[in-house]
């Protein structure tokens, strides 16, 4: 279920991009002028996320995760059938705030159900939906398109996502919450309202210009948004973003490698489609089959690092991956026109082969030194930080290129640019990676063999609680 989910959310992300011309032309457009479709899902998706951990805790993680997949399905059949952009706009809304629930409340009921010592094996087999499916997504989104039609790129999660949802309401155990207490409606409305505005302007930066007045405005907004949620969550009893959690030192390493971490590494996957059809004039198709080998790296790394895992720790291996990443990220650097798609294809293997080991560890670590009992708030942030950094890739890809370009090839950047940006990329891992190397995991090393790490400090009770029992305890 957790598996299936976790796919067609992604899928469902990163196959649209391939639909927008056959949408401008239906409802006779610009594809610029479909910017809001692409936008819309990240930055709705990104305000019902600090929702989700309280829904879980007052609802329980079956109830909530299929009613957000029965919304997810439902949005999808309203997109594919849309009379016009701003129906699609609308659907597509809906289908981002569906989504925001369901990758917290998936990874909550499985880190929950599962021990420390389990978590490092099922994440092996996590990972495979994460790197297949924006590998996936090109392709069956070019399928549908050019075989049956654009409203085929919605219809296609409800065959795949519907046995997910039987299936859970079938065999899924029931999962009951802890019954919170009030809603944190203020905190609702301030990380909500801070989330989507910086979402939506670091993803029109690139698009627009980082010095239009609307990007600014809205990062402007965004970070004194952002800066009033967190004082109001310290600041709350039962906050909806438990950001005390980031005072535990491997929570907030692991998080901060994530955020900083996924910038080249999804950069480069934003990137390579670029480089292969406009640097070197290359199809689609091309473009589709020659990313593809990063999953299969992926895939062989993670499977060694789950075995390596309680040995060595998190550290040496985030450390290596990340650093095998920017080395690979030199290799790309030096590519140009006439480079061959087998040897492109070699780099995409050896790249996936040096993220596998980034993924796997930095969530298991994550939450090796959490209480189960604050499963769902960690998800939840886990979700907040990744999509974030997410969002960032692309950005800084763009922006790389853009400042590459001469003003006179602006629609074409020339190879340098590409070039360049790369190696803006392997330096951001390079620097990564050094971060990565003093990340404290011996927590992370006994909850994965088997042992009982030492709770997060954001688990304890107050101060205060603590100093009254233990004068009630001396009298």
């Amino acid at each position: 279920m957790c598996v299936s989910v976790t796919f067609i959310a992604i899928v469902d992300g990163a196959i649209t991009t391939v639909a927008l011309p056959s949408i401008a032309r239906q409802f006779r457009l610009t594809t610029a002028a479909l910017d809001g479709v692409v936008v819309v899902y990240p930055v709705c998706l990104a305000m019902t996320i600090p929702a989700s951990a309280w829904l879980v805790g007052r609802f329980g993680a079956k109830r909530v995760l299929l009613t957000a997949m029965a919304g997810f399905l439902g949005s999808s059949l309203l997109c594919g059938a849309a009379a016009d952009l701003a129906q699609l706009v609308a659907f597509r809304a809906a289908q981002g705030l569906s989504a925001g629930v369901l990758f917290p409340a998936s990874a909550a009921m499985l880190f929950a159900t599962f021990d420390s010592t389990d978590q490092v094996r099922i994440s092996r087999y996590m990972i495979i939906p994460q790197q297949i499916a924006p590998a996936v997504a090109p392709i069956l989104g070019g399928l549908l398109v050019d075989r049956l039609s654009w409203r085929w790129v919605f219809y296609v999660n409800v065959p795949v996502g519907l046995p997910a949802a039987l299936f859970g309401v079938l065999f899924l155990a029931r999962h009951h919450g802890d019954r919170p207490g009030r809603f944190d409606l203020g905190g609702l409305l301030l990380s909500a309202a801070a989330l989507g505005s910086v979402m939506f302007g670091i993803c029109e930066g690139p698009n627009r210009g980082w010095s239009s007045a609307a990007v600014l405005t809205t990062l402007g907004l965004g970070a004194g948004l952002l800066a009033a949620a967190v004082a109001f969550e310290l600041r709350t009893a039962q906050p909806l973003l438990k950001l005390r959690l980031f005072a535990d030192r491997l929570f907030r390493d692991t998080n901060l490698i994530n955020l900083v971490g996924l910038v080249p590494i999804l950069g480069a996957m934003y990137l390579g489609p670029l480089f292969l059809q406009q640097a070197q004039g290359r199809s689609a198709l091309d473009s589709g089959t020659s990313t593809f080998p990063e999953a299969f790296g992926v895939l062989l790394t993670v499977q060694v690092a789950g075995v390596l895992y309680a040995r060595v720790g998190p550290r040496v291996i985030v450390g290596c991956g990340l650093a095998g990443v920017s080395g690979v990220l030199l290799l790309f650097a030096g590519l140009d026109q006439h480079t061959g798609l087998w040897t492109f294809r070699v780099c995409m293997f050896l790249l996936g082969v040096a993220m596998g080991g980034v993924f796997m560890p930095t969530t298991v670590a994550s939450l090796a030194t959490v209480d189960r009992r604050d499963l769902a708030q960690a998800s939840t942030l886990n979700t907040v930080v990744r999509q974030t950094g997410g969002a960032l890739a692309p950005a800084v890809v763009t922006t790389a290129l853009v400042l590459s370009t001469p003003s006179a090839a602006v629609a074409t950047p020339p190879v340098t640019a590409y070039q360049h940006a790369y190696l803006v990329l392997a330096v951001i891992a390079a620097l990564t990676a050094a971060f990565a190397f003093t990340v404290p995991d011996g927590p992370a090393r006994v909850a994965a063999s088997g042992g009982t790490p030492r709770p997060a400090r954001a688990s304890r009770a107050p101060r205060p609680a603590r100093l009254r029992r233990r004068h009630e305890a001396a009298r």
